[in-house]
């Protein structure tokens, strides 16, 4: 094929559609042996799951059917939807917004490759912008989203030892305020703030502190804060630590409905000024005509009924937090006595290792496991716009512990005999 640049871009192997093809055959193989430990997908709580086919069977025998399979929505999205979350979030949230602040988008993932290529790229004065992700590591799936080429590039975290005298191995990535400060001081060619909170893969929560003084960064050299909200409030509200939920007209706040456990719906959600929400909406119209109808309509009622919210607080919530805490558990007991970090789980359902002394790459350790059938995600490739020579870099891995004690212990017992042998 004679491909343009945007073919040639788009078709060349990536880290994220590689893995994507692994997990994929992974798990379309009939072995029983395979232990799942990598992916972001979310677990399949029975509760909620019934909570969900419950309402799928009333809206299909409902009035509103026919509008939702068989006619097209305004490009920004279910217009019923739009609004009832935006009166939820006032009423949570004081902001102000009505339906005009909220787009809707196949999935987080179109709203990402919008919103960068929107603040980022080639510009129409011939500049070049760049995407800044304040807190290294970040979402593998930001790393091959530019239409032009070198458009992210990250900051080094601080990596704080959290109780260095207990048994319990742990650490944090915090922000480095300087170096950020510095990088937005000395390139102009900054064009947007991106951090996710939770963070996918580590499962940091960036404090309200840092949150503010980002915010006051973007505002201070007029450029957007994008925070990817995926595994935030209000649904499906997995943090496990104080966080506040914030917004203004300088942060545009993307969220999803794959968390709650309807990743097949491919929803994603963005709340900002009413400007950028328009132009969501006219690039909607050019390239899908209008988001699907399905998720939405699923869970309008829900939302107007205040029953969302419910779910996610006394179901989805203690779920993930009972299964970090196994997961926690499991780890001090596997790994003891071994030069093994975890970074503090404090939201989303990731277990982020970091393998200190370790022999051999984190992709090198990934290859192994695949001979094993035990599927996890090298860390390397969450490290987007950070130089190779890091060896942090190279020493880490991302695990969902969305699964049951036994999976994830083999999957860990592994892991382990891996390492000891390398």
């Amino acid at each position: 094929m004679n491909l343009s640049k945007f073919g040639s871009k788009f078709t060349r192997p990536n880290g994220i559609s590689q893995l994507m093809t692994d997990l994929g055959n992974a798990k379309n193989s009939k072995n029983p042996d395979i232990i799942m430990l990598g992916g972001g997908n979310p677990a399949v709580i029975p509760e909620v799951n019934s909570v969900f086919v419950s309402e799928l069977q009333k809206l299909m025998t409902s009035t509103q059917i026919d509008k939702v399979i068989g006619l097209y929505d305004h490009p920004q999205g279910n217009e019923d939807f739009r609004v009832a979350l935006a009166n939820k979030l006032n009423e949570n949230y004081d902001w102000g917004l009505d339906k005009n602040n909220i787009g809707l988008s196949n999935g987080s993932q179109a709203n990402f490759f919008v919103l960068f290529n929107l603040f980022a790229g080639e510009m129409t004065d011939g500049s070049h912008k760049k995407i800044l992700f304040p807190l290294a590591p970040e979402y593998v799936g930001y790393a091959d989203q530019g239409l032009s080429e070198d458009m992210f590039i990250a900051i080094k975290p601080d990596i704080e030892i959290l109780d260095a005298d207990s048994k319990s191995k742990q650490f944090k990535y915090v922000v480095n305020f300087d170096a950020v400060a510095q990088t937005l001081a000395s390139d102009n060619a900054i064009g947007a703030l991106c951090v996710s909170r939770p963070t996918n893969p580590t499962g940091n929560v960036i404090t309200d502190e840092e949150l503010n003084q980002l915010d006051s960064l973007a505002q201070q050299y007029n450029i957007p804060l994008i925070v990817d909200n995926a595994y935030g409030h209000p649904f499906p509200g997995c943090i496990y630590t104080d966080a506040t939920l914030t917004w203004n007209s300088n942060i545009i706040l993307c969220m999803s409905l794959s968390k709650l456990g309807l990743a097949g719906l491919r929803t994603g959600i963005v709340i900002a000024n009413k400007e950028i929400i328009q132009a969501l909406g006219h690039i909607n119209g050019s390239m899908i005509l209008t988001p699907n109808s399905l998720g939405p309509s699923l869970l309008t009622r829900m939302l107007k009924d205040k029953e969302l919210l419910k779910l996610c607080k006394n179901v989805v919530k203690p779920y993930y937090s009972d299964k970090s805490q196994t997961a926690i558990g499991l780890f001090n007991e596997i790994f003891a006595d071994r030069s093994v970090y975890l970074h503090k789980v404090e939201g989303a359902f990731f277990m982020w290792l970091w393998f200190k002394d370790a022999k051999i790459t984190s992709e090198t350790l990934y290859q192994r496991l695949k001979e094993k059938y035990v599927y996890i995600i090298p860390g390397h490739n969450f490290f987007i716009g950070i130089d190779d020579d890091w060896q942090h870099k190279h020493q880490c891995i991302r695990i969902n512990y969305a699964t049951d004690e036994t999976t994830l212990r083999k999957g860990l017992e592994t892991i382990k005999l891996i390492m000891d042998e390398a």
